[in-house]
């Protein structure tokens, strides 16, 4: 049965999501260390940020129905993120994966071969259609995990069939999950898309660029690029308009997530008609509160202090939000 809205998402967030196993602050993955169930995925991650920014996010994904599927929907339920687009599966599980934390780089162990969200295709489509959102947001993970994935990510952005909606795409480069040269087939999805984020590391993993200006001439126009640079900057490129935004100095704990924290923030920011320069320090906000947790999620500050920091007054914040039928 296809959900119906009265008010719909502004966000789709279409994507696995796994049973994240990580240890507690200060521990390893190593047999003498308390371990806790979180949700992990990066276009969940994305929907939670976007309602702690005051968004409506849905996620639509499969889970298998098992206790680990409980646990996702619980958490995301909590968090408040729309379920309606989710689909359980009797015979497929949940996938699982085991992250062993460090400042430096988290070591990460997939166990997601035949999980429910492998399963996911075209079908996927009418749902996300009847939902109507203004964006829907995909990642450069979804095609790789299975045929049927790939064929379904490709119809989204290639044939556009939710009509009127914009599609942001994070390139988020797996290099574990490929066993082909991921380069082609990224880079046609990015030059589909109408926002593209894209870390300068996992740029120059995939093409022959050096920087982000290089990232541009190769995606080319009309796309609006944002590329991050680590803990300098990130720069955003939309016709020729070009915004840079240093990165604010934090205190890193754990940096799984930010990535996903940093377009949730950005998007945000798209969603309430900020200028480009507010966009970006509301990515680089929401990825430091990501940085700082062990989850993947982290905990952002209240709406004063968010406006505080970005440069954007609370009335206009607030207009933002009413102009999207929160207010």
């Amino acid at each position: 049965m296809v959900a119906t809205y009265a008010i719909p998402p502004e966000v789709v967030c279409l994507g696995e999501t796994m049973a994240q196993v990580t240890p507690l602050p200060g521990g390893r993955i190593d047999g003498r260390s308390e371990l806790v169930l979180r949700p992990g995925g990066a276009e969940s991650n994305v929907a939670m940020a976007l309602v702690a920014l005051g968004h409506r996010a849905a996620w639509a994904s499969r889970v298998g129905a098992d206790p680990l599927g409980d646990l996702l929907l619980t958490a995301l339920d909590e968090a408040g993120v729309d379920l309606r687009l989710v689909e359980r599966d009797p015979r497929l599980p949940t996938g699982v994966y085991f992250k062993d934390p460090a400042p430096a780089g988290s070591s990460v162990y997939y166990y997601r071969a035949g999980s429910a969200a492998a399963a996911m295709d075209r079908t996927a489509v009418g749902p996300v259609v009847a939902a109507g959102p203004r964006v829907v947001h995909l990642s450069g993970i979804t095609p790789v995990l299975a045929p049927g994935c790939r064929d379904l990510v490709e119809h989204l952005m290639l044939q556009r069939p939710v009509a009127g909606a914009m599609v942001s795409f994070d390139v988020n480069h797996r290099p574990a999950l490929w066993d082909r040269d991921a380069g082609p087939e990224l880079l046609r999805l990015a030059r589909a898309a109408d926002v593209v984020f894209v870390g300068l590391d996992e740029a120059a993993r995939l093409w022959p660029v050096s920087d982000a200006a290089d990232v541009r001439e190769l995606i080319g126009a009309p796309v609006c690029l944002v590329v991050k640079q680590g803990a300098e900057e990130a720069v955003c490129f939309d016709g020729d308009t070009v915004v840079r935004e240093p990165a604010p100095a934090v205190a890193v704990v754990e940096p799984v997530g930010a990535g996903d924290a940093f377009a949730a923030g950005w998007l945000a920011g798209l969603l309430r008609g900020l200028d480009h320069g507010a966009r970006l320090r509301l990515g680089h906000l929401a990825a430091g509160a990501a940085l700082e947790s062990i989850s993947d999620q982290g905990t952002l500050p209240p709406t004063e202090e968010i406006c505080r920091r970005i440069g954007v007054p609370p009335a206009r914040w607030r207009a933002g939000a009413a102009a999207d039928g929160e207010g």
